[in-house]
């Protein structure tokens, strides 16, 4: 590794978005004569330079991505190995200590703890780590030597099967780590526990979504559990009840849960069993075919969540994406009891904050609906904001009053 020896060049003028905190850089805006990008390999650490030679910090490089390197440190003289991976989580450990009472967070979300291409998600004594850049990879076990030194953990699983690592010509892989339970590649599923403000979940988080679990909207389930009570909730998108549940606990007199994995319907139903409410029934079905047949049958709710997947991935998306979640919402709103509660979410970083409004307010319109927007929510605060790095902020939540005309 050539990391005290290897330079990088920016081309004439590019340093201006670093300098401002910005993480990334492109392979445009790098200086090829100076410093050729095919003279590094994927993985590879060095100093960035500004085109007069001004040292700006330390970066991995990977020349077969558009994203061809990202900023460590703004300091040169380190190497990047475990004691600084490690200085890094104590780091991003003593936000996490003082926000939450109990360890089930993200302990580590990517650029916004300034650890690019490496995300944490923490279940007490266990951990799942997914890597999405080379320069993580190549330091990997430094990664799981650092987990072990801070927490000496029950288990560490690397769920490496996103497709953001097809971006970085990296293979994709689920690998246990490190088990204290003897757990290796033959385990067909990996169970733990995790505790959400006042609710109890088992997940499966080697065969669930991504990381196992979703703890961005954290807070904005708990802010809708006080308008829950003796009224009858939707949860569409369910996945494994995390808004389900949580409504369920507080005393809503029946919620439904929407989802197209029987599997995840199943979980969901463990976990309203597991913290002992009668009042959740699950439903196997596509959302939007769903909703079609509530109306059909005048099948209506007092309150209504609509947490879908990301419609838009990636920009080319956007008209199509945005359509969908404009007849989500327009349907969702058809379902609704008068003087319902709506809450709108998107995980979709293309669809800026003022859209999903716009998409509320012309979906409302069509069907001689009035809205009152009483609550807006974003990601919790394990899934920090880096201000100078827009794609970190991806979660938009509005809760609405909805009203007939």
């Amino acid at each position: 590794m050539k990391t005290e020896t290897a330079v990088l060049y920016l081309n004439k003028g590019q340093e201006r978005r670093i300098t401002a905190g910005h993480l990334w850089i492109f392979s445009n805006e790098i200086d090829q004569q100076k410093s050729p990008l095919k003279g590094f390999s994927a993985g590879e650490y060095a100093i960035l330079l500004s085109y007069s030679g001004k040292p700006l910090g330390l970066v991995y490089v990977n020349p077969h991505s558009l994203i061809c390197a990202r900023l460590v440190s703004r300091k040169t003289d380190l190497e990047f190995n475990h004691s600084f991976i490690k200085h890094r989580i104590n780091v991003a450990l003593s936000l996490r200590e003082k926000v939450f009472k109990k360890p089930f967070y993200r302990l580590i979300y990517g650029e916004s703890d300034f650890l690019p291409g490496l995300v944490v998600d923490r279940y007490g004594d266990n951990f799942v780590v997914q890597i999405t850049t080379a320069g993580i990879e190549a330091v990997k076990d430094d990664v799981v030597y650092a987990l072990k030194k801070i927490f000496n953990p029950h288990l560490i699983l690397f769920r490496n099967d996103t497709n953001s690592r097809v971006l970085e010509n990296l293979e994709q892989y689920n690998e246990i780590a490190f088990s204290s339970q003897g757990l290796n590649s033959s385990t067909d599923s990996i169970i733990v526990d995790l505790i959400e403000n006042d609710c109890h979940f088992s997940i499966d988080v080697l065969n669930g979504q991504k990381t196992g679990w979703f703890y961005d909207h954290r807070m904005n389930r708990q802010s809708l559990q006080k308008y829950v009570k003796d009224k009858t909730v939707l949860d569409l998108f369910s996945y494994v009840g995390g808004w389900g549940v949580a409504m369920a606990k507080a005393k809503a007199s029946e919620v439904t849960c929407v989802d197209s994995s029987a599997h995840a319907l199943s979980k969901a139903q463990d976990n309203a069993n597991l913290n002992h409410c009668q009042n959740l029934a699950t439903i196997e079905n596509d959302a939007f075919e769903f909703l079609k047949n509530c109306r059909a049958e005048r099948r209506k709710f007092d309150v209504v969540i609509v947490d879908p997947p990301a419609f838009i991935k990636r920009k080319k998306d956007l008209k199509k994406g945005t359509q969908a979640y404009f007849q989500l919402n327009k349907m969702a709103m058809q379902v609704c009891n008068k003087d319902a509660i709506l809450v709108s979410a998107s995980c979709s970083h293309h669809l800026a904050k003022p859209e999903l409004i716009k998409i509320l307010t012309q979906s409302s319109g069509h069907i001689d609906r009035d809205l009152q927007i009483i609550e807006t929510g974003q990601q919790g605060p394990d899934h920090p904001i880096h201000p100078a790095i827009p794609e970190t902020e991806y979660i938009k939540s509005y809760t609405a009053r909805v009203l007939i005309r």
